[in-house]
């Protein structure tokens, strides 16, 4: 168990120093030079939102490149290293077929879909201000669930869900909605909550060290050394996105951290938990929902 602290503790810290030292430096650069700068929406549209954001029209954003893209550098590092030392530094690769594969690749992908929309953002491809539209990213969000769902269902057969203070149930295909339930509302909250300076990188670290704990608790080091290198590059990323924010997080960052906590919930079977890991996710959830049944049913919004 000691030796698993300190694996999971180093791999912390390197990600720390990589994305501090080295991503976010390049980062900045690379996206100063391509000026891939945040669009503000347009003050008829969200008067209140474009007054509050006004002074930070020009701040690069896809700053969420910074932490998936430690997270792969990290994992792919040692798990070459892994072919090439013996020892300590061999056992450092975190990548596992049983444990990480999933995370990793729903991580990528929705990354790379964030991305797009980031891109389209920028270029005003689309409606408004440009980006895809709420229903569009929940068509997106709904296939790679759904993917994700199938996976677990019949290929790894899960179907069991754990009630705290009481167990595991049985629940056949209801584990299907249920799967495609929590990465669709982890993801549609993540990007809700990126609004303010450093809120859903700090509420993300939230998250992501209580997974840890929890897969560590249950024996995955591997997906507890995989929530580590989250965190590290999420503190990293803290660093220059707290107020006053160097760069904003994009959607790129929003989407790959909503859904990788939504699969890792669900791989550690904590998904009834999570409201209280990602408290500020559900608060942000309902109060969007709020204000959408509010502007439909009464024709105006709540505040």
């Amino acid at each position: 168990m000691v030796f698993e602290i300190t694996r999971i503790l180093a791999l912390t810290t390197f990600s720390f120093l990589v994305a501090l030292l080295i991503a976010t430096p390049l980062t900045i650069k690379i996206l100063k030079f391509l000026n891939f700068n945040k669009q503000i929406r347009n003050g008829e549209e969200a008067p209140i939102f474009s007054k509050m954001h006004q002074g930070k029209a020009g701040t690069p954003t896809m700053g969420g490149v910074i932490i998936w893209g430690t997270v792969l550098f990290v994992a792919i590092f040692f798990w070459v290293m892994n072919f090439w030392f013996d020892g300590f530094f061999g056992t450092l690769n975190f990548i596992d077929r049983a444990q990480t594969y999933l995370p990793l690749t729903a991580m990528m992908i929705a990354a790379l879909v964030g991305l797009a929309d980031d891109l389209f953002g920028v270029f005003k491809i689309g409606g408004g201000s440009g980006g895809l539209k709420v229903r569009h990213k929940l068509v997106l969000y709904s296939i790679i669930a759904a993917i994700g769902a199938w996976w677990f269902f019949f290929r790894l057969e899960w179907y069991t869900l754990m009630i705290p203070f009481y167990g595991n149930i049985e629940i056949g295909y209801l584990y299907i909605p249920l799967f495609m339930f929590v990465i669709i509302s982890s993801a549609f909250s993540a990007n809700e909550t990126d609004g303010l300076d450093g809120l859903l990188g700090g509420v993300s670290l939230f998250i992501f060290a209580s997974l840890m704990v929890v897969a560590f608790s249950l024996g995955r080091y591997d997906l507890a050394a995989l929530s580590g290198v989250m965190v590290g590059s999420l503190l990293a990323f803290l660093w220059f996105n707290i107020y006053p924010a160097r760069f904003f997080m994009g959607d790129t960052g929003a989407m790959a951290l909503g859904i990788t906590i939504g699969v890792i919930a669900m791989l550690t079977n904590t998904v009834l938990l999570l409201p209280f890991f990602a408290f500020i996710f559900v608060m942000e959830s309902v109060s969007v929902i709020l204000q959408v049944l509010s502007k439909t049913i009464r024709k105006k919004k709540i505040f």
